[in-house]
C-alpha cells in the first residue's frame, strides 16, 4: 500500500428494522488525523465505467465509502522525489464490505466499476471545491503512462489486482 492511503472496516449494526453503520466521526482522530472534513460528494456510477484519473495539488485528501456495488479503486505515484515513484496501490471496496478508504491527493487515483450493478459511492473532502479554481488535474483512463509495477506494461483496469 502507498504510504498515506488508509482503509477503515465500517461496522454494520443490523437488527430486525434493517442496518446501522457510522460512516464518518469527527472523533475517529488516528484516520483523519488533522485535516477536517468539510464536504460531501455522491456519485452514481454505471457498471464497467472508470473515472479516472486525476489528483489534487492543493492538498484535498478524498476518504470513499462505498455503499452499493463495488469499485476497484487505484492510486499511482509519479511524484519525481518520491521513494515509491512507479508503484500503484489497488482496493476493491464493496457495500457488502463496508469500509473507508482514504487516498491523498497527490497520488493520481480513479476506480472502475466491477460487477452488473451501478456503484453508489460518497466521499468527504477537505477542502471545499473552488468552481473558479478546481483543485484537479486529468490524465485519461488508459494513460500508457501509467504503469503496472508488476508487468512494467500499462496499467490494465481489467486485470485483477495481484496479492
Amino acid at each position: 500500500m502507498l504510504p498515506g492511503i488508509k482503509v477503515r472496516e465500517l461496522k454494520k449494526l443490523p437488527d430486525e428494522r434493517g442496518m446501522f453503520c457510522e460512516i464518518f466521526r469527527d472523533d475517529w482522530r488516528d484516520f483523519f488525523e488533522e485535516d477536517r472534513i468539510v464536504q460531501s460528494n455522491f456519485s452514481l456510477t454505471y457498471p464497467g465505467m472508470i473515472r479516472a484519473w486525476h489528483r489534487h495539488s492543493q492538498g484535498q485528501v478524498d476518504n470513499f465509502v462505498v455503499l452499493r456495488g463495488a469499485l476497484k479503486i487505484c492510486a499511482y505515484d509519479d511524484r519525481p522525489d518520491s521513494r515509491t515513484r512507479g508503484e500503484l496501490s489497488e482496493i476493491v471496496s464493496s457495500g457488502e464490505k463496508l469500509q473507508i478508504v482514504q487516498i491523498p491527493g497527490y497520488y493520481w487515483h480513479g476506480f472502475k466499476v466491477l460487477g452488473n450493478e451501478p456503484a453508489l459511492l460518497v466521499y468527504f473532502v477537505n477542502r471545499l471545491y473552488d468552481y473558479h479554481r478546481p483543485d484537479e488535474e486529468r490524465r485519461p483512463w488508459d494513460d500508457l503512462t501509467i504503469l503496472d509495477p508488476t508487468t512494467k506494461r500499462p496499467f490494465d483496469w481489467n486485470r485483477p489486482p495481484s496479492r
